[in-house]
């Protein structure tokens, strides 16, 4: 779907946005995938059934014109706009990011984000274009997998510790690169997002069910210091440790 979005450019985001009704019905079929067209105020001009389900509204319309800081929970909302707007006026490319998404009647969904500025004949940014796509179960019957679940094991066990790439290379007797590619394949992420993911798992479970200081979070999750966990935190969730804990809870 990323690869038939650029061919859009240079852009027209009416002429855009007409040529995804004949397909708007196909896109809400998409139950795993959220996608969306936001205009150059990033504000939402087109987007799916999954999106509008996920975020408590009955019609895809009920979110048109509004911003993502009007459409997802008060803590989590403003976050995401100034995602979008970073995008629109860097021009820079969002690029399979890992976040952790929090939407309003749901329990946080782990997806790759990918996003996108529109440009018109001019060069100018008109809008983005988005998909966050929810993470699937391990192919397991991949040639790779019994490799890669040792791989993933050890991350799981050691995420305490710094865990170098040398090291799950060893353990499943590949080069950096084959492992590289046999993780996007098998786990649908890199082996230092897949270390991210468990660190996060464990923190977020660490806030959510203890009361321990952050920074003692931090240092059991394998995080150098406070600010090096809220940095990390703050990138896959959009909130820092201490306002997850608190909207969580």
């Amino acid at each position: 779907m990323h690869a038939s979005l650029t061919t859009f450019e240079p852009c027209d985001l009416p002429t855009l946005l007409r040529s995804l009704k004949p397909i708007a019905a196909l896109l809400d079929t998409l139950s795993d995938v959220v996608f969306f067209i936001k205009d150059s105020e990033a504000r939402y001009a087109f987007v799916n059934q999954t999106l509008a389900r996920r975020c408590g509204f009955k019609h895809t319309e009920e979110l048109l014109g509004r911003t993502a800081d009007r459409v997802f929970p008060e803590r989590y909302g403003p976050l995401y706009t100034e995602q979008d707007r970073r995008v629109l006026s860097s021009g820079r490319e969002l690029a399979d990011q890992l976040e952790l998404h929090l939407y309003s009647a749901n329990q946080p969904i782990w997806c790759l984000t990918h996003k996108l500025a529109l440009r018109d004949e001019q060069g100018q940014i008109v809008g983005l274009a988005g998909i966050s796509r929810d993470l699937q179960l391990p192919q397991s019957s991949h040639p790779a997998f019994p490799k890669l679940a040792a791989v993933d094991a050890h991350i799981r066990k050691h995420f305490a510790r710094p865990i170098s790439l040398t090291e799950l290379t060893e353990i499943a007797g590949y080069s950096v690169g084959q492992l590289e590619r046999h993780c996007k394949r098998v786990f649908q992420i890199t082996p230092r997002q897949m270390i991210h993911k468990a660190r996060l798992e464990e923190s977020s479970r660490l806030l959510l069910e203890t009361d321990l200081p952050i920074t003692d979070i931090a240092l059991r999750c394998g995080y150098t210091d406070h600010s090096a966990f809220s940095r990390q935190f703050r990138a896959l969730t959009s909130l820092a440790p201490s306002q997850y804990r608190d909207s969580r809870r």
